[in-house]
């Protein structure tokens, strides 16, 4: 399996369903996130949306989408929407996502809101919380930031 990364134009009809259908089913259904899925962010021409098919479906999935404006600091990038399938959940897929999403942030600074149980998988690729812990989505989460390497 190797991760998959594609802007919104260069994706199939097949590959968008797999992509969605995981996000509702994890999101909606399963963790009963009250907020929006279909934020209309997947159709940004500066998004990349990178995951990681099986044999059956999409596993696992993240998007990096680009503001115009610093979310925090000087981090114009922001990681979200990171989900893995029930059934492949420990295996590493987040990681593999997560290291594969770094090539594309590349030398710059980026952000993500993470479920506040999962900040230490974000630590681990450099990610430090800032702020408070807040809710979001129904859910406890802290911001984190990452500097663009070689700055503080």
């Amino acid at each position: 399996m190797s991760v998959v990364t594609k802007a919104f134009v260069e994706l199939t009809p097949r590959e968008l369903y797999a992509f969605l259908k995981l996000r509702s089913d994890v999101f909606m259904l399963e963790q009963r996130v009250d907020d929006v899925e279909l934020d209309g962010r997947d159709l940004e021409p500066g998004t990349r949306h990178l995951w990681i098919t099986d044999e059956w479906g999409c596993a696992a999935y993240l998007r990096v989408l680009e503001n115009p404006r610093p979310e925090y600091r000087d981090a114009h990038l922001v990681i979200g929407r990171v989900v893995v399938r029930a059934d492949r959940r420990g295996a590493g897929l987040a990681r593999e996502l997560m290291e594969a999403a770094l090539e594309v942030v590349g030398d710059e600074a980026s952000v993500l809101h993470a479920q506040s149980h999962v900040v230490g998988l974000y630590t681990r690729f450099g990610y430090e919380p800032y702020g408070e812990e807040y809710v979001e989505a129904g859910m406890p989460h802290r911001g984190m930031y990452r500097a663009a390497p070689g700055k503080p």
